[in-house]
């Protein structure tokens, strides 16, 4: 994949489909570091399951072979030097404490860095595709001179709009503008 939210993008998408209820996206770059973790409270996998899932000719769909998201997540992460970990507990194990987190390490200073890329318009699509579903979106910034703090949760969005659909277009825009304001605003600068 060409960025780093179209990765987030298609796993998160996954957690969706894993029902989960809650899915935390956690982005944080130190130095010359990204970590990504996409942890979902969704029915989980079997360790059956869990020892496929990055291999590219297993899938659990029916309605193709193969599924790249996180062996490509994983290839992505490797080729700078650093790695993805799959953590998954079913449902059916552990029915307080269910679902699957995703963490990847990626060395930005690497050639084969892949960029975070428009991840602003990915949680507004995924918001957009699935508005019964909670998002938890952070993205922390930590460099010599400026430390960022990006942060969205649809729960709090949800106690203000008072019933209002997280998909209506009024929303969606406010909740893009809000996210990118936090990019562009004034930072901590040292």
């Amino acid at each position: 994949m060409k960025e780093l939210s179209l990765n987030i993008l298609d796993i998160t998408e996954n957690s969706v489909k894993a029902g989960a209820a809650l899915t935390s996206i956690l982005v944080d770059e130190e130095g010359n570091t990204l970590k990504l973790t996409i942890e979902d409270n969704g029915s989980g996998m079997s360790e059956e399951v869990l020892k496929g899932v990055t291999d590219p000719f297993y899938t659990t769909r029916t309605t193709r072979k193969v599924g790249m998201g996180l062996p490509l997540l994983k290839l992505a992460a490797e080729q700078t030097g650093g790695y993805m970990t799959v953590q998954s507990k079913t449902r059916e194990a552990d029915p307080e404490d269910h679902g699957t987190k995703v963490e990847a390490l990626f060395y930005q200073d690497s050639i084969d860095f892949t960029p975070l890329g428009d991840v602003v318009s990915t949680i507004c699509t995924l918001i957009q595709g699935h508005p019964d579903t909670d998002f938890y979106f952070r993205h922390k910034i930590r460099k010599p001179d400026k430390d960022v703090l990006v942060e969205m949760d649809t729960r709090q969005i949800r106690e203000v709009l008072d019933g209002v659909p997280l998909n209506e277009y009024e929303v969606i825009k406010w909740i893009e503008e809000y996210l990118n304001e936090q990019y562009t605003g004034p930072h901590d600068t040292e």
